[in-house]
């Protein structure tokens, strides 16, 4: 690309929250740093407080590099690390990256003239999950699985259009700014709770399979429960804050796990016949692995119906046992917007 054709492409702003994140940060950032977009970038790092080397592998890349920086994240959680990075950074590009996850050649150039091109407030692609272990071979399996994440887009892919959500995320800044930034009392879904008020607010969120970020699952069924449990807990939440914002998708883990849950306590206490419920469910998630693990190892095709299941009924526990307390909690702390349809009913 030419001199003059540089200085006409914004200058970008890469915002990372980290938090215990020394396995992956080095690489994640590397991969940014290599990317061939010709115009001006800088990376923000927003340090939560870590037990590992993530404060000094940051370190030792803000002295490596002077396009990285770091601010401070005294809370830890995601959305008061995106929001410091965000108040820390000064380019009108702003694109979102985890600390494990890591761009793939061509993100940041390809997502700047998707945002010129489609006139939208926010792009974003794929989360291509790799494992790198057995269980995480599974769960990347699952990761991509319509019978593991349901038809979202940003998971299993498709074609090029407007999307209610995308993973991560290339923003125009003006659109965060008017907007508040990510709500900091979703420790969970934030990404989905800001693209719902960009569309709330008029503006175009755009997937495309062109933009694709390779992302490292947990590493143990017991993080993998957690996770979804998580997932599923701060889906209810929106629900409640953003009133109109469920669709079915959402509603098939918690009707799983309550069928399960319900067919094996009838099962027990009433009749066999309803362990025919759990059983249905068991055989279904088996005969998802036989088609969906075709590529993998016979040990991490075994493990696929563990991940299918770990998946599916955590988020499922999550959805159901969220205490409306705590959307409560998320509805006081923000007055509501014209783009913010807010109740708290159901």
């Amino acid at each position: 690309m030419n001199t003059k054709a540089a200085e006409e492409l914004p200058a970008v702003s890469v915002i990372m929250p980290v938090l215990n994140e020394e396995r992956h940060l080095r690489t994640a950032v590397r991969h940014i740093l290599e990317q061939d977009y010709a115009g001006s970038m800088e990376v923000v790092i927003a340090l939560g407080p870590s037990t590992d080397r993530t404060a000094q592998i940051a370190a030792e890349l803000v002295a490596e590099d002077p396009r990285v920086r770091t601010v401070e994240n005294p809370t830890g959680r995601t959305p008061a690390g995106l929001n410091a990075a965000i108040r820390g950074s000064r380019h009108p590009i702003v694109v979102r990256v985890d600390g494990h996850g890591l761009l793939t050649p061509g993100y940041i150039s390809t997502a700047v003239r998707l945002l010129r091109e489609m006139e939208a407030a926010n792009v974003g692609g794929i989360m291509h999950a790799e494992g790198e272990t057995e269980w995480e071979h599974a769960v990347a399996a699952a990761m991509t699985s319509k019978i593991g994440v349901g038809n979202a887009a940003f998971h299993t892919g498709g074609l090029a259009g407007p999307a209610d959500t995308v993973y991560l995320g290339v923003f125009r800044r003006e659109v965060l700014e008017r907007l508040g930034g990510y709500n900091e009392e979703f420790v969970r879904a934030q990404d989905w709770e800001l693209n719902y008020r960009i569309r709330q607010d008029g503006g175009l969120v755009w997937f495309t399979p062109q933009l694709r970020v390779t992302y490292r699952p947990r590493p143990t069924i017991k993080a993998l429960a957690k996770q979804y449990k998580d997932y599923g807990r701060w889906r209810r939440v929106v629900t409640r804050y953003h009133r109109g914002s469920v669709n079915l998708r959402y509603l098939a883990p918690p009707t799983a796990f309550a069928g399960v849950t319900l067919g094996v306590l009838l099962g027990l206490a009433v009749h066999p016949a309803f362990l025919a419920l759990p059983g249905v469910y068991l055989l279904g998630i088996a005969g998802g692995a036989v088609k969906e693990g075709r590529d993998l190892s016979p040990k991490a095709k075994a493990l696929l119906a563990v991940a299918f299941a770990t998946m599916h009924l955590s988020w499922g526990f999550g959805f159901l046992t969220s205490p409306r307390s705590l959307a409560r909690k998320v509805i006081g702390s923000r007055a509501p917007s014209s783009a913010d349809v807010v109740a708290e009913r159901g």
